[in-house]
């Protein structure tokens, strides 16, 4: 079972890489795209009327329209949905990989770095599914998939060794559900991640080929509306798991305490929006900040040590 989660992985993380190639591909042919009209008024090709800046975002640039030559903006198309279906089918393999690494080991994938990191790689992947099926922004994309490669190289790069749980880790099923909120939590701070990204680096007026500012303003937003109350529990469960493990709800270990901090960000973020009309981007700043805050979580006991240190 542990030679097939390998190969599910490896496999997850070449469609991976094909998908962001797919994304990248179609900005360059965007720029085709955005020429033919000029084309067309010269007298070279045929004319219809389609929404160029759909080739990767699905209406999100106001319904533009522009008269371009369908050959030109084909190939875009295309490619912008054989992203979508490469990023879906490394869900299914992924989802596969941590399946079989269950299976092989015996409980859920919460023991080491390895796995850790292929559960990250998962909800990333999982919550970019969820939000571009849900928001029609495929753009988001190009930050969180190259992320995703970084985490499932890196997780490569640890080894996939399966030792036996320590004794903190004995409770299978409390660990389990703690790992996997945690997870998703994790997955939809990284879409409101890359959606404060793509917000910042606009003019305030919006760039033509990316979603509008206040698209992906709101879309952060909800991003931490789905993953603050997963957060929230997250750390109630963990406390929960400490008391049986260590005998104590809470001792300020690093990850103990770089799991608050980014509760308290993500808090800020929402107090701010919600109470004091936080929008823009103040807000963005807050959610990149948040995001660090989350990297600083899942890294910080290979630097820091402390109860969690087990995680290696």
């Amino acid at each position: 079972m542990l030679k097939y989660s390998q190969y599910s992985l490896i496999a997850s993380l070449m469609l991976v890489v094909l998908a962001l190639v797919c994304y990248v591909l179609v900005l360059t042919l965007k720029k085709s795209v955005r020429q033919a009209p000029a084309m067309a008024q010269a007298g070279v090709g045929a004319r219809t009327s389609v929404d160029d800046d759909d080739v990767l975002d699905d209406d999100v640039d106001g319904g533009q329209r522009a008269t371009v030559a369908p050959v030109v903006t084909s190939r875009p198309r295309a490619l912008a949905l054989y992203g979508t279906h490469f990023t879906r089918v490394a869900l299914v393999f992924l989802t596969a990989c941590l399946v079989f690494r269950t299976i092989a080991v015996g409980h859920g994938p919460f023991s080491n770095q390895y796995e850790f990191s292929v559960s990250f790689g998962w909800g990333m992947i999982a919550a970019y599914v969820y939000f571009e099926h849900r928001y029609h922004v495929r753009t988001i994309a190009l930050l969180i998939l190259p992320l995703t490669t970084g985490l499932l190289l890196y997780a490569l790069s640890v080894g996939a060794t399966a030792n036996p749980l320590v004794p903190a880790l004995q409770n299978n099923l409390l660990l389990t559900i703690h790992v996997a909120v945690a997870i998703i939590a994790y997955g939809a701070f990284s879409v409101s991640f890359a959606a404060a990204c793509l917000y910042l680096i606009q003019p305030e007026g919006g760039r033509r080929g990316l979603p509008k500012p206040a698209v992906l303003d709101e879309l952060g937003y909800r991003a931490v509306i789905i993953g603050f109350p997963l957060l929230t529990l997250v750390v109630v469960l963990g406390a929960v798991w400490a008391q049986i493990a260590w005998g104590t709800y809470w001792s300020w270990d690093p990850k103990e305490t770089a799991s608050l901090l980014t509760w308290l960000v993500y808090g800020a973020y929402l107090h701010a929006r919600v109470a004091r009309g936080w929008v823009g981007r103040r807000a963005a700043w807050l959610l990149v900040a948040g995001f660090a805050s989350v990297l600083l979580t899942f890294f910080g006991n290979l630097f820091f040590g402390g109860l969690h240190s087990y995680a290696k």
